[in-house]
């Protein structure tokens, strides 16, 4: 499967319409999709921290499951909040890792700043 097959199947679970054109970032779609981001990478986060505060960061596999599931929640509302810029994730991806790779050349992979 590949990214743009991921985004087409997973539009058939949400649970609100995509407009036509989105031009109000407070459509109610994409902002459940904004916030279920942040919530499930929150979980994501929640579940390491659990591991690392209650077994001294050693995970079992089914810490690990849990966290993969953790994992696809956060890539089902990526997928959305691209569907609803009309933007497709083969998109989203090759951008970031051309973006990467022009700060490994320039020797800017570590700091911070969004265009380093």
């Amino acid at each position: 499967m590949d990214f743009n097959e991921y985004q087409r199947d997973a539009a058939k679970y949400d649970c609100f319409s995509k407009p036509e054109k989105l031009d109000n970032l407070v459509e109610a779609g994409f902002l459940e999709e904004v916030l279920g981001l942040s919530g499930e990478t929150g979980e994501v986060a929640d579940k390491i921290k659990k591991i690392i505060r209650d077994k001294k960061g050693k995970y079992s596999e089914e810490d690990k499951v849990e966290i993969v599931k953790e994992l696809g929640d956060v890539m089902w509302y990526l997928a959305g909040i691209a569907r609803y810029l009309d933007v497709d994730l083969e998109t989203v991806a090759r951008g970031n890792l051309t973006k990467l790779e022009d700060r490994r050349k320039r020797g800017k992979i570590g700091g911070s700043g969004d265009n380093r």
